[in-house]
């Protein structure tokens, strides 16, 4: 970047940020992450869902059906605190760009308890992870840039039952209904994703996840 948007930032101290960090899980070799952005982040990155429990084996787990253990929005906000900013060499959390109050998690379907041929073993509660971005100026012209990192980081951890929703906070950007539009399109967001720059700037931004 030539110039600096916003050269001096409020940083807030690590010691600040809400965090209830989990331990590191043992990545699986075969564990893709699911929708829309799957493909925006290399083989090497991808890690099975943290919040699944564990089991005794994968045989045991595939055959058998297993409480999953609910998510909350601290969880949610220790997944995309960590994510550096394009600009600045800090997270989107010590720039409260991302926000732990700004993090909402809502039913979208109800789960089934049959499946489609009629047998037990139906799906599993859909639910929206709704993330609303602060940019750190009111013309920020990254808020996009941002809001596709926060995006992709989530489709990379969280499992399929998931859905994903991130939006420019109201009143935090000029021109927050045209980015939010940007970042809702389907369409949109997988054409971006096919830019090699942009896409070399999302990996960077999530180096440190």
């Amino acid at each position: 970047m030539s110039e600096i948007l916003n050269a001096n930032p409020t940083i807030r101290s690590a010691a600040d940020l809400p965090s209830r960090r989990r331990e590191p899980t043992q990545k699986s070799k075969n564990q893709r992450p699911f929708g829309l952005l799957s493909s925006a982040i290399p083989d090497s990155a991808y890690t099975p869902d943290p919040f699944s429990p564990s089991s005794a084996s994968e045989s045991e787990s595939s055959d058998s059906e297993e409480e999953v253990e609910p998510i909350d929005e601290q969880e949610i906000y220790d997944l995309i605190a960590p994510i550096q900013d394009p600009e600045h060499p800090l997270t989107l959390g010590s720039l409260s760009v991302v926000n732990l109050p700004d993090i909402s998690i809502s039913p979208t379907l109800p789960p089934t308890s049959l499946s489609p041929n009629g047998n037990s073993g139906g799906q599993p509660q859909i639910t929206t992870v709704t993330v609303l971005v602060t940019p750190t100026i009111t013309h920020c012209s990254l808020a996009t840039v941002i809001g596709l990192g926060v995006r992709v980081r989530l489709e990379q951890a969280l499992p399929p039952r998931f859905r994903v929703d991130v939006r420019i906070k109201e009143g935090t950007h000029s021109t927050a209904e045209q980015v939010n539009r940007q970042l809702g399109d389907k369409e949109r967001v997988a054409a971006a994703l096919e830019n090699g720059t942009l896409m070399s700037v999302l990996r960077k931004m999530l180096d440190g996840c």
